[in-house]
């Protein structure tokens, strides 16, 4: 049985607004009707991956970021923006590997619920792959996954019409103070973690890429299509 293909585009260290925008090219093409060039039956979208070249806050479809505080964190010198996704406030910035998948569950055979399923057990098994044990998916309202009780990779997306964006952010080399001045995820008295931390090395987002790309079609069931522009 042949298995569904999803174009790989690899940003390198990118704004995060390129990445929000061909995310948003994506979705375009993923929910239009049927034409020359767009994805055939078995094509199920694309995995949008960067590593962000400054410092972003976001706040998610519950909020997270009040005006007041939007203006002190850009006073730190970061970014400040409003996303789509679920979930509350996080942060982005250099050493960090973001992830969008931006997929037709459909032809993925998937539902929305175990699509969050399957981008946690697909950090979990990218910290396996890198020497790191004992991740682990918590239940709600503990999202994402968790070393302890800190959290490594934060997850947060969304879906309409079977389509999916966003996905998850894995702290590799992060400077994890950015976290300090917000409530990661709105849960307060967690903390965060990074691979390079855990690990007592230093660990780039360059590292675990072919990493990631393995654990990313053994928990997908899919097959990545390497693309050489962001079409």
């Amino acid at each position: 049985m042949q298995l569904p293909a999803v174009r790989l585009i690899w940003l390198g260290r990118a704004h995060y607004s390129e990445l929000l925008a061909l995310q948003e090219q994506w979705l375009r093409r993923l929910q239009a009707d049927p034409r020359p060039g767009a994805p055939s039956e078995t094509e199920a979208g694309a995995l949008l991956l960067c590593e962000p070249a400054g410092p972003v806050y976001t706040g998610g479809l519950r909020g997270g970021l009040t005006p007041e505080e939007a203006t002190r964190l850009r006073a730190l010198g970061a970014e400040v923006r409003a996303t789509g996704r679920g979930g509350l406030a996080t942060f982005h910035g250099p050493g960090q590997l973001l992830c969008h998948p931006v997929l037709d569950l459909r032809r993925l055979g998937l539902r929305l619920r175990t699509h969050v399923a399957a981008l946690e057990a697909c950090a979990v098994r990218l910290c396996e792959l890198r020497g790191l044990q004992g991740t682990r998916a918590r239940p709600p309202p503990y999202t994402g996954v968790w070393l302890g009780e800190r959290k490594i990779c934060a997850i947060g997306v969304r879906c309409g019409r079977h389509i999916t964006s966003h996905g998850l952010a894995l702290n590799c080399s992060t400077d994890l103070t950015w976290f300090e001045h917000i409530v990661p995820c709105g849960l307060v008295g967690t903390g965060v973690t990074s691979l390079s931390e855990a690990l007592q090395r230093l660990v780039t987002v360059d590292e675990v890429m072919p990493s990631f790309l393995v654990a990313f079609q053994e928990t997908f069931k899919c097959t990545l299509i390497s693309e050489d522009s962001p079409s």
